[in-house]
């Protein structure tokens, strides 16, 4: 087997070690869907990657993307994380300025912009308003105030993100989840900021782990991308913003949304290696 690496990097952080850890296997092609999950595991980071030659020719690498309870065809955090541990290891793009990812939900595009990583949105899988159950069951399991939603959507785009827009930052940061929910639960919150504040909305984001414990994602690249095309969507803004995730959690994600004149939705954030080049033993 040849020799694995891992790469540890930090994605979307406003300040060094605020962001979204992920770990990046190099080197892992002999491994089998079993050994990814086992290892993603015993990381025990809401993601892990692997690096693995492409299939599709269009592609400049292909990547499996895991958390702990299974596999996600898409995720935002780990496309920027691998995009920029690819380029760390020596990675040169097929086309200059644009790298294209293969991943479960086909190919992504990713560039380099003004310090920073973005990937182009892909398309949402399911959208539109929760029906009254959904709506109600999203309210519970998020611990939002009913009287601050503003309108509670469908938001899926790899991951089945349900959305409830609240009326301010002030509701989404007060929110308290419940502690369980059933598996594959994945909610999220999104309001403005106040005047003055760096970000102009807030996200938070809820998962279910693999015993069912609600956790809060520090900060979500596939739940913005969907956010950015509800808001962009619906004209609740015009060019870009920036979106603001992690304070409850100790964190200081921000991440850059913007539409551009074709209509495509770029999303974008810092991307910092912590660790790289850690040799792994094959289990």
């Amino acid at each position: 087997m040849a020799q694995m690496l891992l790469d540890l990097v930090d994605v979307f952080a406003g300040a060094a070690l605020r962001g979204n850890p992920l770990a990046v296997v190099r080197g892992g092609e002999e491994l089998d869907t079993g050994q990814m999950q086992a290892l993603t595991r015993w990381l025990g980071f809401s993601e892990t990657t692997f690096l693995l030659p492409p299939t599709d020719p269009a592609a400049d690498y292909r990547v499996r993307i895991f958390y702990p309870a299974g596999e996600l065809p898409f995720a935002g955090h780990p496309t920027l994380g691998s995009a920029h541990a690819w380029l760390a290891a020596g990675g040169v793009p097929k086309v200059p300025g644009r790298i294209v990812q293969e991943c479960g939900i086909g190919l992504v595009e990713v560039r380099q912009e003004q310090g920073m990583l973005a990937f182009r949105a892909p398309p949402l899988l399911r959208e539109g308003p929760l029906d009254e159950a959904e709506r109600a069951e999203t309210i519970r399991l998020s611990g939002a105030d009913p009287q601050a939603v503003v309108a509670a959507v469908h938001a899926a785009n790899g991951p089945g993100w349900k959305l409830l827009h609240l009326a301010s930052s002030e509701a989404v940061l007060a929110a308290e989840p419940v502690a369980k929910a059933p598996k594959g639960t994945d909610v999220a919150l999104l309001g403005p900021c106040a005047p003055g504040d760096p970000a102009q909305f807030e996200v938070r984001a809820f998962f279910a782990d693999p015993q069912g414990r609600m956790v809060e994602d520090p900060v979500t690249g596939s739940l913005n991308a969907a956010v950015a095309q509800y808001l962009f969507g619906a004209g609740l803004v015009e060019g870009g913003y920036v979106a603001a995730q992690g304070r409850k959690v100790g964190a200081d994600g921000l991440v850059h949304c913007t539409r551009e004149a074709d209509g495509s939705i770029w999303i974008a954030g810092r991307v910092d290696t912590v660790s790289s080049d850690g040799a792994l033993q094959p289990a």
